[in-house]
């Protein structure tokens, strides 16, 4: 199984800049994308007729802002959208499918904002997730995978001691993300490289992406039982289109 994950930062927009011709190039069996910024109804119809894709939407109520979608080759045995909880749930922000063998969950993490305005709500969203997923958790092994919104470590953004009270690097945040792996979940792309001076999210403010001032928001978390299918994770950091980057899955069968 291939998958590939990417916050668009706009679907209609990043339609415009070559994405069709991306999936069909990837030959990926499911596509992740979050801030798809759309709805079903609103998207431009070419991406609507691509061969082989089932396509499952979880649109924000507010038009123009969050959401998300999946693409998959496969058909799942269920879809999930959100938490089911009226609360948490008119962003778009969550998707799950129920594959024979595993759960994969398309998130699209709140941002704590300028500010840190929406702290709280970033905070009890997460809380939340954790809550969703260890329930899923009890009757398969689960894959995440999404913006996440949260650079983990020091290693994971090129400037982090200037970046200690912006929101996806407070120690609030980190420590939840720290907190959750330790209940058995692994970062998937950590388990082939440890340097830091990977990213893939930069600011289009300040010619950030030529100097690779990036932070790592994007992620793929495996449950450990799936430990022993993993063939890959990788950022692909060459790709265009977005202020963030795909990233790539491999599991073996």
């Amino acid at each position: 199984m291939k998958i590939i994950s990417w916050n668009l930062n706009g679907l209609n927009a990043s339609l415009n800049k070559g994405l069709i011709d991306f999936i069909q190039e990837s030959s990926a069996d499911v596509f992740c994308f979050q801030e798809t910024k759309t709805a079903e109804d609103r998207v431009d119809e070419s991406f609507l007729g691509l061969d082989d894709f089932k396509y499952y939407w979880h649109s924000a109520k507010k038009k123009g802002y969050s959401g998300t979608v999946i693409l998959s080759k496969v058909e799942p045995v269920s879809s999930i959208y959100g938490f089911h909880n009226e609360g948490y749930d008119t962003e778009g922000r969550l998707i799950t499918l129920e594959f024979e063998d595993y759960y994969l969950i398309n998130a699209y993490f709140p941002n704590a904002g300028s500010g840190l305005k929406r702290m709280d709500f970033k905070l009890e969203w997460d809380e939340k997730f954790e809550e969703f997923v260890e329930g899923l958790r009890e009757s398969k092994p689960i894959v995440i995978t999404g913006d996440l919104n949260v650079a983990h470590t020091e290693k994971d953004l090129a400037r982090p001691k200037s970046n200690t009270k912006t929101a996806g690097f407070t120690p609030e945040e980190r420590e939840w993300f720290d907190q959750f792996l330790k209940k058995g979940y692994i970062d998937t792309f950590r388990e082939f490289v440890d340097e830091g001076g990977h990213y893939t999210f930069w600011s289009y403010r300040h010619n950030a992406r030529e100097k690779d001032i990036g932070w790592r928001l994007d992620y793929f978390v495996i449950s450990e039982e799936l430990k022993s299918r993993l063939e890959a994770s990788e950022i692909l950091d060459d790709v265009m289109g977005s202020d963030h980057c795909p990233i790539l899955l491999e599991l073996s069968d």
